[in-house]
């Protein structure tokens, strides 16, 4: 009988260490999950504006009325212009695609979706132009979609979206 009550006073005072090392191991994992959760997003803080603050420029830089007068060149076929829109575009993403780890997942969803939706509407309409049409032509039938269809570019809304999360760190 004495063996019995050794063990189950074994097995009493091994629950409460554990049970106590368990409760101690919490309390300092959670204050080290405070500490480090804090400390980084007031540090991050300067990073994550600057991050929201360069998407806006990347949606302002990659919106097609935009891109076509910067870029517009006067010799080019439209072949070409298409390609140089297109390169444009996936080079000024990816020049800025680190960007994404300050943002929301859907902040970041958006300025891609503004990317493939810009790349698709000028691949697009450059497929219905004639195979001698030129630059110019694919930039004038480009502004003409734009302006019949005013929602087909979600770059204001986009930028609206990246401004309003930003004030929201503010």
């Amino acid at each position: 009988m004495d063996t019995y009550v050794i063990i189950i006073l074994a097995v009493i005072f091994s629950l409460i260490l554990g049970l106590v090392f368990y409760a101690y191991g919490e309390k300092k994992g959670t204050a080290a999950k405070a500490k480090v959760g804090d400390t980084p997003n007031q540090a991050a803080l300067p990073l994550r504006l600057q991050a929201y603050e360069r998407l806006v420029l990347l949606t302002e830089r990659i919106a097609l009325p935009n891109l076509i007068s910067r870029i517009g060149q006067q010799d080019l076929t439209a072949k070409d212009m298409q390609l140089l829109l297109t390169q444009t575009i996936r080079q000024e993403y990816e020049h800025n695609i680190s960007q994404q780890i300050y943002v929301s997942k859907e902040a970041w969803e958006a300025v891609s979706n503004l990317k493939e939706q810009n790349m698709l509407i000028i691949n697009q309409v450059a497929s219905f132009l004639p195979p001698d049409a030129s630059g110019t032509q694919l930039n004038k039938s480009l502004l003409d979609v734009l302006i019949q269809n005013p929602q087909a570019s979600l770059h204001n809304i986009v930028a609206e979206a990246l401004s309003y999360e930003a004030k929201q760190w503010m």
